[in-house]
C-alpha cells in the first residue's frame, strides 16, 4: 500500500507561549478527528509531527491515522527553523519508502510548516540539506506579523501568512491543511496522482492570505 506522509513541521518557541501553543494542540486534535472521517485519508494519509525550538525534534513518527495520538507541545525558547528543515529531512529520507524496480514508494510528503517569528540559526544550511529531498509540496504558513516571509519564499514557493496568530486564525489554518490532506487523499484514490499545486488544495479561508 502506497502512503501519503503528511509532516507537521510546527514552531514551539517561546513567542508562541499561551493561546497560540493552545490553538496549534487543539488543532491537532480537530485535524485528526475530521480526516478520520473521511474513508480516502483513512487509507492514504500517515502524519508525523515535528516540533522546533531551540532544537527541532520528531515528537510523533509516522503514524496511521487510526494509531495517531497528538502530541501535548509546550512552548520553548527559540526559533530554530534551520535544525526544524535538517530534522524533517532526515525523517522523510528515513520514514518514506521509495519506489525500486519491484515496487511503487510511498506517495511524496506533503510537509506543512507553521512559524511565528524569525529563525534564531543558520536556516540557509538547514535550507541545503532540506532541499535534497523531494517533497510533493510543501506549504509554509506565516503565523502573525513577526514573519520575514521572504524567508519561507526561499523554502517554498506556497507561503500563506495569519492576519492574526489566535486561536480563530490557528484553527481554521488547522481546518484547511485537514481539507488539503484530505484533498490529496481523494485524488491518490480515485486519479491515482499526487497534488503538486497549490490550486490542486481547496481555497485557503479568509483568515489566510497566499502571499
Amino acid at each position: 500500500m502506497r502512503r501519503l506522509p503528511v509532516y507537521l513541521v510546527l514552531d514551539v518557541s517561546g513567542s508562541m507561549h499561551g493561546e497560540k501553543i493552545e490553538a496549534v494542540r487543539n488543532g491537532m486534535q480537530m485535524l485528526v478527528s475530521t480526516l478520520r472521517t473521511d474513508p480516502y485519508a483513512l487509507e492514504t494519509a500517515y502524519l508525523s509531527v515535528i516540533v522546533f525550538d531551540d532544537t527541532a525534534r520528531q515528537v510523533v513518527p509516522l503514524t496511521e491515522l487510526m494509531a495517531f495520538q497528538p502530541p501535548h507541545v509546550e512552548a520553548g525558547s527559540t526559533t530554530s527553523l534551520g535544525d526544524a528543515l535538517r530534522v524533517t529531512k532526515e525523517c522523510i529520507e528515513r520514514e518514506v519508502r521509495k519506489t525500486t524496480t519491484d515496487s511503487k514508494g510511498d506517495w511524496k510528503p506533503l510537509v506543512f510548516l507553521m512559524t511565528d517569528g524569525q529563525p534564531t540559526d543558520d536556516w540557509q544550511k538547514g535550507l541545503t540539506e532540506f532541499r535534497k529531498i523531494k517533497p510533493g509540496m510543501v506549504i509554509a504558513c506565516a503565523a502573525g506579523h513577526d514573519v520575514d516571509t521572504s524567508i519561507l519564499k526561499q523554502i517554498t514557493e506556497v507561503v500563506v501568512s495569519l492576519d492574526t496568530a489566535d486561536s480563530s486564525t490557528i484553527s481554521a489554518f488547522f481546518k484547511w491543511v485537514s481539507a488539503s490532506i484530505s484533498t490529496s487523499s481523494k485524488k491518490i484514490d480515485l486519479a491515482k496522482s499526487e497534488s503538486t499545486q497549490i490550486s490542486e488544495l481547496p481555497p485557503p479561508p479568509p483568515q489566510i492570505t497566499l502571499v
